[in-house]
């Protein structure tokens, strides 16, 4: 709790926001996302994963095999820590890595037998951990919600 908000704890020990602030949109998704990064880093650390692992396991998964470069494009991760992220999954024997035949230059990663299992485990552990952030919605509002939120980011993805 910061000094502000501290300053604004009633002698009842419960804390009051303002309302002004309640209702902005952007400190509610922006405090809704640390409480959500937070539940789903450390659920994924107990199954010793990361986020990024999910995300390559979840693209080759969906999309096939393809280059640093395009897992890059498809997952948001930087080039830069593509190669880490992708070391990492090589020594679990989650994906694996060959030449380009049309690029000798150019590594393809496929997901491996290993980790389609792999990746079938982590579906699981994170529709358990989005049940527990989203329990106090009903299954058609989360998905409303997941609606809305996906409408807003596409909306602010392609205007940037």
């Amino acid at each position: 709790m910061t000094r502000a908000e501290a300053a604004n704890v009633p002698d009842d020990g419960a804390p009051q926001t303002p309302e002004r602030l309640r209702r902005l949109a952007s400190r509610l998704l922006s405090q809704l996302t640390t409480r959500s990064d937070r539940l789903i880093n450390e659920g994924l650390a107990r199954a010793d994963a990361r986020k990024w692992h999910y995300a390559v396991l979840a693209s080759l998964g969906e999309y096939g095999p393809g280059s640093q470069a395009t897992l890059s494009g498809r997952t948001g991760i930087y080039r830069s820590d593509m190669v880490g992220v992708l070391n990492e999954l090589t020594e679990r024997g989650l994906v694996e890595r060959a030449p380009d035949p049309a690029d000798r230059r150019r590594n393809t990663i496929t997901i491996s037998p290993r980790g389609r299992r792999r990746l079938r485990r982590l579906d699981k552990v994170l529709d358990e951990l989005h049940d527990e952030l989203l329990a106090p919605l009903s299954p058609v509002e989360r998905d409303q919600f997941v609606g809305l939120l996906t409408r807003l980011l596409d909306h602010h993805t392609r205007a940037s």
